[in-house]
Order: structure tokens, then sequence, then C-alpha cells
């Protein structure tokens, strides 16, 4: 019990540059304190002690404001930052050196008794803040869900999710790959450096390739007119692309 205890308090120093001391982490972490009112929750579930198991949680949230319900499987090594507003249902699972953000839901869609409904977070998944992870399915070891994501289907592995509905940013198959990214820095809120959302790309290159297109078709027609070949057919209005202004408008 006492290694656990110590295992929380140090992971909290390694990923979070605001904790200056092991004193002020037992005092002032409030995820700290939920986690350990959750284990004593989880005991009283899994006894049979239903009552005292809801009623330990719902102090938890009063005390915390981090709801988490007694029947959730939460391993070793589980940073909650932050932590206010945090809901974890019932048949939800936070594997060992998880990371959650505060405003985070893992959250069930079936209200059929006894299914898996809620998410399962493999080893060293970072989930950002607001994000919500919707059904009974597998967030895939390493996988890092963005801030204010909506998930809500399986995340492969060293994968990073955005948006919403979420979308699949990059996997990683590597795992010594994986090992050196980390050993660069903890990706605080699940959020990647370049921020190579794939959407984004896409409708950046559009906008690229229509402005392209518009020079090309602007030389063709004073190639033409200088050989004497008139192509126009009548009045026709057609506003120029300015790719600056859209590609500004894409990033807001």
């Amino acid at each position: 019990m006492l290694s656990r205890l110590r295992e929380d308090v140090l992971c909290i120093l390694e990923r979070d540059p605001a904790a200056r001391s092991v004193w002020e982490v037992l005092t002032c972490y409030p995820g700290l304190h939920a986690l350990w009112l959750h284990a004593i929750g989880h005991w009283c579930w899994n006894h049979g002690l239903r009552w005292l198991g809801r009623f330990v949680s719902n102090w938890n949230r009063f005390l915390t404001g981090i709801e988490i319900h007694p029947g959730a499987t939460i391993g070793r090594r589980v940073f909650i930052d932050h932590g206010f507003g945090i809901v974890v249902g019932e048949t939800a699972v936070i594997g060992d050196d998880c990371t959650i953000y505060q405003g985070v839901t893992l959250g069930g869609t079936s209200t059929q008794r006894g299914a898996k409904r809620h998410p399962t977070l493999a080893r060293g998944v970072i989930v950002g803040a607001g994000a919500k992870v919707i059904g009974g399915f597998t967030v895939g070891e390493n996988a890092r869900v963005g801030s204010n994501a909506v998930v809500v289907k399986e995340v492969p592995p060293g994968a990073t999710a955005v948006g919403n509905p979420a979308r699949i940013l990059h996997k990683e198959v590597d795992a010594q790959r994986e090992r050196t990214a980390n050993k660069m820095g903890f990706s605080a809120y699940g959020l990647t450096a370049s921020g190579d959302d794939p959407l984004l790309k896409a409708l950046h290159g559009l906008i690229d390739h229509a402005a392209t297109q518009q020079q090309e078709i602007e030389r063709l027609a004073a190639a033409l007119k200088r050989h004497g070949i008139t192509v126009d057919d009548g009045p026709v209005t057609v506003s120029k692309v300015d790719p600056t202004q859209l590609n500004r408008l894409v990033d807001e």
C-alpha cells in the first residue's frame, strides 16, 4: 500500500513541472486525493458494500470536484492533473501510467446493466482537457486524445485523436521511436507539437492548389491573347482566390 502511495506521488513530481515538493503534492493535489478516496470506495464496491462505495464516491466528488464511480478500475501511477469536472463511469478502466486532465468524461452510451458501457484506457494514454471518450471501446497503449476531442470509436495504440468527432492523426508503429519521443518531453494535454491535423492539411492543400491553378489559367489566357486567340465567350465574373485570407480562415 505504501509503495503504491509513493508511486502516485513520484509520478506527479515527474510529470508536473509545477510540483515542487512531496509535501506540496500530498496536501495540494486534489487528483491524488481523489484516487485515494476512490481506492476506498472501490474496495467497498468489490466487497458487496455498494451503498457505502457510492457514498464515498459522492464525498469524493464533493471534496475534490472529481466524480469516479466506485466500480471503475484504475491502475498504478495514474496522474489526474487539476481534475475538476472529471467524470469516470462504472465500467471504465484506466490503465497504468495514464494522465487525465480537467473536464474529461469517460462515459457510456448503453443503458444495459452489466454491459461494458464505458471506455478502457490502456497503459500510458493521455486524455487532454475537456475531452469526451464515450463508449465501451479501447483507447490503445500510449495513445493521445487531444483537448476537447469527442472520441466515439477505438483509437489504435500510439495514435493521436483530435476533433469532434475525433480523427486519427498518426500511428506510431516503432516502439523505440515512442520511447525516444517520451524521453524528449511529456506531451501535456495530448497535443502534438506540429499541429498536424489531417483535415486542416487537406484544406490548406486544396486552397494552395486552387491558387496555383488560377495562376496557370491566367498565364494560358495571356499566352493565347499574345497569339491572337480570343477565348472570351461572354462576360464572366469570377473573384480571384486569395490563398492567404482563406488559409487564415481555416486556421481560425
